[in-house]
């Protein structure tokens, strides 16, 4: 870590910014308090960018507001009943928060705000010591009321609170918990592990889309298979997301099969190797990571021993894009996110046949065609899934995907293979036999598209010509 009067500087300098110092110099007319507060001050400490300005105050929303409208370009109040308002002053968006006390009543999957009257106070209801620190402004006074830069210092998460009672208050702060192990790369600390495990079923009390919203924000981090294992191991993942730790086949004394729970988190590792360096998706990509992650959970329910003593999984893929299409809307995510999740896991699998024998330019077409919108997120998943120890079958894979790539590049150049439609569109289907809309022309259609997928460009001429003779062979 940096040097604490390091990161003081950075403070300083954060301080004297135009946003800081016009927010600074507003609250102090006003008569009112004023912080910078938790990642921010947590992230300077730790040579880290930062990246959202986040305030606490003694005023309240109404008085916010009354001091931030001279000053802010634009102004928001999306999050008054938490005591939050939103505002852009010097061409930064910023957040300010009324000094709070959030409790839960036991029941509530939403917390019961309560606003607090000391900075102090505002602190030791957060989540852990780390982001428990703040600023005053414009007196630049660190307040640091838990010990968070010690814990910086030692790279350790633990709650200001007892975690029993912080976790009592909050349970998504266990899911917290392990995020920031994944973006911070920090120890938890044993107790708080220890509270975890016991307040697992807590969680249940949290909506999903607050759970949702904390795993998407750990599997964007550079390296959530920490938070992960993390999330398995205290139970927590039984609650939220019971497919990953399912994962966990038992081994039989032979060692028929891989362990499918590590597989699956080297997977999302190499997965994610792949997203950064082939650079074609804005990275993180959710997207990638979910389906990395959930791309075998189809297995536990499809294992089979067959005689000889073989291991089977078949149809793992298209049985785990059912699941996870269930847990993905069950935990809220969008319809676009949830499709495309399942659409590469129920593909999979569909490049191991590349290496059984050549495709023809029909099956690479398919292979595209299939894929539509997904194909670079297949291509992801498909080399991430290559995890074996052997290095002569790994290179064989490799190298048939980077033939497989090719050849799909070279047909793309020459057919425009991303908008592979039939020679002859519904109308001109229509023209041709004579029919009115209705059912047939589907029918019609989608065998020019096998025609078009199967043969590549015939033209306009041999399209009708073998419309026709298909017409009438099912007339005949």
């Amino acid at each position: 870590m940096q040097h604490v009067a390091a990161a003081l500087d950075r403070l300083s300098e954060l301080a004297a910014a135009p946003t800081v110092s016009r927010l600074a110099a507003a609250f102090e007319a006003a008569g009112h308090e004023l912080a910078l507060v938790g990642g921010p001050v947590r992230d300077a400490f730790l040579g880290r960018p930062v990246n959202d300005l986040d305030f606490t105050t003694d005023a309240t929303p109404d008085e916010i507001l009354a001091i931030v409208k001279p000053i802010a370009e634009a102004h928001w109040d999306i999050g008054r009943q938490f005591g939050t308002i939103g505002a852009k002053i010097a061409g930064e968006t910023v957040e300010i928060t009324t000094y709070r006390a959030d409790t839960y009543d036991g029941d509530s999957r939403k917390p019961e705000v309560v606003f607090g009257d000391t900075l102090e106070g505002d602190l030791t209801r957060r989540d852990f010591t780390v982001n428990a620190l703040a600023l005053r402004l414009p007196k630049l006074e660190l307040v640091d009321p838990s010990g968070g830069i010690e814990d910086l210092v030692a790279q350790v998460l633990r709650t200001p609170a007892a975690a029993e009672q912080s976790f009592g208050d909050d349970p998504l702060r266990m899911l917290r918990a392990a995020r920031f192990a994944a973006q911070l790369g920090f120890e938890v600390d044993p107790e708080t592990v220890a509270a975890m495990s016991a307040l697992a079923p807590e969680i249940d009390r949290i909506s999903a889309e607050r759970v949702r919203d904390e795993l998407s924000k750990l599997l964007t981090t550079s390296a959530p298979v920490r938070g992960i294992r993390m999330l398995v191991d205290t139970g927590l993942a039984d609650r939220v997301l019971p497919e990953v730790p399912a994962l966990r086949l038992e081994r039989d004394e032979h060692h028929r099969h891989k362990d499918v729970y590590e597989h699956s988190l080297r997977v999302l590792e190499q997965a994610i190797e792949y997203e950064v360096s082939r650079g074609v998706l804005e990275s993180p990509d959710l997207v990638v990571r979910l389906a990395a992650l959930l791309h075998d959970i189809g297995k536990p329910a499809t294992r089979r021993y067959e005689a000889g003593g073989a291991v089977t999984f078949y149809h793992h893929d298209v049985v785990g894009a059912k699941l996870a299409k269930k847990r993905l809307r069950a935990l809220r995510f969008d319809n676009d996110t949830v499709d495309a999740v399942a659409r590469v896991i129920e593909l999979h699998l569909r490049f191991f046949g590349y290496t059984e024998g050549a495709w023809t330019d029909s099956a690479v077409r398919r292979y595209v065609r299939d894929a539509g919108d997904q194909l670079e997120r297949l291509h992801i998943l498909s080399r991430a899934d290559v995890t074996t120890r052997n290095k002569r079958k790994a290179d064989m894979l490799a190298f048939a995907y980077d033939d497989l790539e090719e050849r799909i590049a070279v047909l793309a150049a020459e057919e425009e293979l991303a908008a592979v439609r039939p020679e002859l569109d519904g109308a001109e289907i229509m023209a041709a036999l004579g029919i009115a809309p209705g059912p047939v022309v589907g029918q019609a259609y989608k065998f020019m598209l096998d025609v078009r997928l199967d043969e590549g460009p015939i033209g306009p001429d041999a399209a009708r010509e073998r419309l026709l003779e298909w017409w009438a062979a099912r007339e005949a």
